[in-house]
């Protein structure tokens, strides 16, 4: 775990800047046919000759053998004890929507899904349905009321959206009702404390009046809470690493993560060479960027191979322009793992590439797991990276005498 009070003391601020470019659940596993993972495979000339000149290794984003969330990977990776810092998905994805939650609100991520006539769940997803038919079918759901409780609702990404909760007495500690499976149906929701009850039994009135609403939406006829949670008080990165951070991401709940650790979120566009050109265009008011890639994560979690190895060798393509702003700390990860043959998140360590000036070397000549297995950065916790870039950038002064 970062010492915070520890990083305070020795944290400067200076000119250098540092790039955390972040491509979800780039981890893979080998594929059965031709024994390379995703990464393996891609075609990567841009991301190899970062590893020949800079050091490789893995990573663990909360310990060996845990599967994470996207949550607490991405607190990993900003330096934060992701077991001390806990956050929901659900108020991530609200603020990542610029909602402001107050004191007593209570935010869930949900999922368009499909069941079928027994109220099985065929597809948690709904089939990744248009961001549109999403905005329309939210404006369906906003019929529903609930004695006592005001609702808002707020559409996502494809399948995703935000509804949020606010009355007397709520509190957020109730169960997920998405079962993490198919072939099963939604759980019911509720409470891991007594105080919680109020709002299961809320939740639970949702979900109820959604799939009457919802009944007829082939393939989106009900839906699944993620995250049900309220917003903790974390420490700002601007305070503990004397950083001015900004982020740059599609998705909200990655915006949402940013914007709680004190990043200033940035406007930009849905594809990663719109990201790039809202770095080139930042580039001179900040000394710490996040730059998210979606589409890694996606493409494992539908099981899509071949996919997920386009979208690296597409990233890869592009890269050439963020090395030339010459950052003076490059740290190119992901948040977890996310093999296509599990089709999900995964426990497995996560490959990483750290670039500077002072970073040395070692026998790496491709970015691969493979190749990071034997770096000489070793096996690290993710949450040691912030650290390490810090000390890179010349951020870090000497402790002790």
């Amino acid at each position: 775990m970062v010492d915070f009070e520890l990083i305070r003391e020795l944290a400067n601020k200076t000119d250098t800047k540092i790039v955390q470019l972040v491509l979800d659940g780039l981890g893979g596993l080998p594929s059965p046919v031709t024994g390379k993972t995703e990464l393996g495979t891609a075609h990567t000339p841009n991301f190899d000759q970062l590893a020949k000149e800079g050091i490789c290794g893995l990573s663990d984003p909360v310990n060996p053998g845990i599967t994470p969330g996207s949550g607490p990977g991405h607190l990993s990776l900003f330096g934060y004890d992701p077991i001390k810092y806990q956050v929901g998905r659900g108020v991530l994805e609200a603020l990542g929507m610029d909602f402001e939650l107050i004191k007593g609100d209570v935010a869930a991520r949900c999922n368009y899904c499909t069941v079928n006539e027994n109220g099985i769940i065929t597809d948690r997803r709904a089939g990744r349905i248009a961001s549109e038919i999403n905005a329309g079918l939210c404006e369906k759901l906003k019929g529903i009321e609930i004695e006592g409780i005001q609702l808002f609702i707020m559409p996502g990404k494809e399948h995703r959206f935000a509804v949020v909760f606010r009355g007397e007495g709520l509190k957020g500690t109730v169960n997920d009702t998405d079962p993490q499976n198919i072939g099963v149906k939604p759980k019911e929701a509720k409470s891991r404390s007594a105080e919680g009850k109020k709002l299961a039994d809320a939740v639970n009135e949702f979900a109820s009046q959604a799939r009457s609403i919802l009944k007829d939406s082939h393939p989106a006829n009900m839906i699944l809470f993620r995250g049900v949670s309220q917003r903790p008080d974390l420490p700002l990165m601007s305070d503990v690493f004397k950083l001015n951070p900004a982020a740059i991401a599609t998705y909200p709940m990655y915006r949402g993560l940013s914007r709680l650790v004190g990043m200033q979120v940035l406007n930009t566009g849905t594809t990663f060479e719109d990201e790039l050109n809202t770095l080139e265009e930042n580039w001179s008011g900040y000394d710490f960027f996040y730059v998210h890639v979606k589409q890694t994560d996606s493409s494992g979690e539908d099981g899509d191979f071949d996919r997920k190895v386009k979208v690296i060798e597409e990233v890869d393509s592009l890269l050439p322009r963020l090395i030339d702003l010459k950052p003076d700390v490059l740290l190119v990860t992901g948040d977890h793992s996310t093999p296509a043959i599990v089709k999900g998140h995964s426990w497995h360590p996560v490959p990483l590439l750290l670039k500077s000036e002072y970073c040395g070397s070692d026998s790496a000549s491709e970015f691969s797991e493979l190749a990071c297995i034997t770096g000489g950065l070793g096996r690290i916790r993710a949450v040691d990276m912030m650290p390490l870039a810090m000390a890179n950038a010349l951020k870090l002064s000497k402790f002790g005498a």
